[in-house]
């Protein structure tokens, strides 16, 4: 069993095992994109803070993502991006494109639209896509909306599927994630929404997994075993090389209650 002290968790998370829902919950489909860069000390991810007042895991530090919306399985949106994997359906990975745009502006997208096309800027240094992320982000337009009046197209070859994650069934929401791992390409900056992140931070997965330690990173437990998976690799190529190589198995822990804190139990 896997524990976490209850300092090292967001506040209040650790009493929610005591007390689950009569009936569980339904977990709908999300995703979560873990953005990767080059550093000086090898790779780094971008973790998110969610607000206090965040519906779900509120303080914690977070990968982008959410929930799947019909929008994300548009055939026509599906015909805009190349290099899908085989696993899992089509709508995830859309899913996570998006989250990962309308939360930190990088949107893994080329123009114009060929192969070797410049990547899309940042929504932090153009104010054209800055506007349109502020619509898909307000429901105004769909992601392919914004691709279609970039005149690109989305390029999921630098992102990988990574794990599957169910919400324990303990929690009042719960979601069927899909995670996967993405490198960002050179010189994109990244500017969380302020309206769901209050910060954020580059740190190699050890600097994170290490500050985690010493509970000033409060993290729950797939952002940690996620973590775990990445350190190690000296690159973002490295990772992605990994990661294409491994079966993603599908994940449902069971979380008890400690002295100490929370006990994560994954049945095999």
């Amino acid at each position: 069993m896997f524990e976490i002290p209850e300092e090292r968790l967001p506040p209040g998370f650790a009493d929610t095992v005591t007390e689950p829902p009569a009936e569980p919950a339904e977990a709908r489909p999300a995703a979560t994109v873990v953005l990767m860069r080059d550093g000086e000390a090898g790779p780094e991810v971008l973790l998110l803070r969610r607000h206090r007042r965040s519906g779900f895991v509120p303080g914690a530090w977070v990968f982008p993502g959410g929930r799947v919306d019909a929008a994300d399985g548009d055939p026509a949106l599906l015909d805009r991006c190349r290099g899908l994997g085989p696993n899992p359906e089509p709508s995830f990975w859309m899913a996570a494109l998006r989250e990962a745009f309308e939360e930190t502006g990088v949107l893994l997208a080329r123009r114009p639209d060929d192969e070797a096309g410049d990547w899309v800027p940042a929504a932090a240094s153009d104010r054209t896509i800055e506007a349109l992320r502020r619509t898909l982000m307000d429901d105004e337009a769909t992601l392919l909306d914004v691709v279609a009046r970039l005149e690109a197209r989305l390029d999921a070859r630098p992102m990988v599927h990574a794990a599957h994650w169910v919400t324990p069934v303990v929690e009042p929401r719960r979601y069927d994630t899909h995670f996967f791992v993405a490198a960002v390409p050179d010189g994109r900056a990244a500017r969380p929404d302020p309206r769901e992140m209050v910060d954020a931070v580059w740190l190699t997965p050890t600097a994170a997994l290490d500050r985690f330690e010493a509970g000033s990173l409060p993290m729950v437990f797939p952002t940690v075993r996620t973590l775990e998976s990445l350190a190690g690799h000296r690159s973002t190529d490295a990772v992605l090389a990994a990661f294409r190589e491994q079966t993603v198995e599908r994940i449902l822990p069971r979380l008890v209650r400690t002295e100490a804190g929370v006990g994560i139990v994954i049945d095999e």
